[in-house]
């Protein structure tokens, strides 16, 4: 369906002068997700620092090639961000290793923590940005975000 693409696209959205629209999606690919990859110009993709995440990575990657086919040519990967990582345990330290190896650039230098800040923010109906500014998770996420506008060649506010 492309109503959210269309919803996206109407003039009096042009008003608001976003430069970025974000449509955070289930970790499930279903429907909504699919949607989502249709209105989208690009996927950004949450890589979990844990056991047999590259292997769900290639079920996403065949997903996005299917609607790039079908409903949306244009669909390109922003970048993978390794999330949930620990830096004292050796599995998130390897799939970091394997991710590099075999996507190369498309994984951003950016790392979001485990953290247990951003864990309990949804709890609180808050962005982990209001619940703890200043937790390591809320500094990665800024990061990440100033990363993200430097690659499409946007100047932090």
């Amino acid at each position: 369906s492309y109503l959210l693409h269309d919803a996206l696209r109407q003039t009096a959205i042009d008003a608001f002068e976003f430069d970025f629209v974000l449509i955070d999606c289930p970790p499930s690919l279903n429907l909504l997700t699919v949607n989502a990859m249709v209105a989208a110009h690009s996927v950004l993709v949450p890589l979990q620092s844990e056991f047999f995440a590259l292997e769900g990575l290639s079920q996403l990657m065949l997903t996005i090639r299917e609607v790039r086919q079908t409903a949306n040519p244009d669909l390109r990967i922003e970048g993978v961000v390794l999330t949930m990582y620990d830096n004292r345990n050796n599995l998130s330290r390897q799939v970091e290793k394997d991710a590099r190896d075999n996507l190369g650039e498309m994984v951003f230098k950016t790392k979001i923590p485990r953290n247990v800040r951003v864990s309990e923010a949804p709890s609180y109906a808050l962005p982990v940005l209001q619940y703890d500014s200043g937790s390591l998770g809320a500094m990665a996420y800024r990061h990440l975000a100033r990363e993200i506008m430097h690659k499409n060649n946007k100047t932090a506010a």
